[in-house]
């Protein structure tokens, strides 16, 4: 079981100071080297590259080549060993899946996806540091708050349908983080305007920080 009173590893307090973690999907990763750029030139630091995104791990790989240490880079939609063990081998920090469960012997932390308290409270037990509140759109954030009743200590990461003027919302209601795919990248990754991107960039950092002022 997760130790509450224990400090995050490194890579998930970056993302939970971040506040933000950014959500790279499109048919192919070519746009995602131009689109990570910008995100992080807005102050947004945790980059989640989705693996069913064609060419995702060679991206993985040459964005960790490309932006600073500082910047966490890491695998979504990771369901199986074998995916596990590529994208960490690319240079992924952190591994994100829709559903739950463990890679054994993978040395990097693995935020699985959640439901239902029971679902969440499994993946809290099973030792994750962040939990993927997954698909949380149709839940809101007084889902978050009324599961934050009996599992106050649960780092909960909601994902899925979660829009830029909802952000506030779900960090006041105690997420630890909001992953925000489609309604921050928009069509920047597939030739969209990246000026309009860097827009909404600033706009997500900037809730983020309201919420936390």
């Amino acid at each position: 079981m997760t130790d509450l009173h224990a400090p995050l590893d490194p890579v998930s307090a970056a993302i939970v100071d971040s506040g933000l973690l950014a959500i790279l999907r499109a048919p192919t990763s070519d746009g995602f080297a131009a689109v990570a750029d910008v995100l992080v030139a807005a102050g947004i630091t945790a980059l989640e590259v989705t693996l069913t995104s064609q060419g995702a791990i060679e991206a993985i790989a040459g964005l960790r080549r490309q932006l600073p240490d500082s910047v966490v880079i890491g695998a979504g939609t990771v369901l199986t060993p074998d995916e596990a063990k590529a994208a960490v081998d690319a240079g992924a920090t952190f591994l994100v899946s829709p559903v739950g469960g463990t890679f054994d012997g993978i040395q990097v932390p693995h935020y699985p996806g959640a439901f239902t308290p029971s679902e969440v409270y499994a993946a809290h037990l099973a030792g994750a540091p962040l939990v993927k509140l997954f698909p949380a759109g149709g839940l809101g954030p007084g889902y978050l708050k009324d599961l934050h009743g009996p599992l106050p200590g649960v780092r909960i990461l909601p994902t899925g349908g979660v829009g830029l003027d909802d952000i506030s919302k779900w960090i006041a209601a105690g997420a630890a983080a909001v992953g925000l795919g489609g309604p921050l990248v928009g069509d920047a990754a597939t030739g969209g305007s990246l000026t309009a991107l860097a827009t909404r960039a600033r706009h997500a950092a900037d809730a983020v920080a309201f919420a936390r002022s």
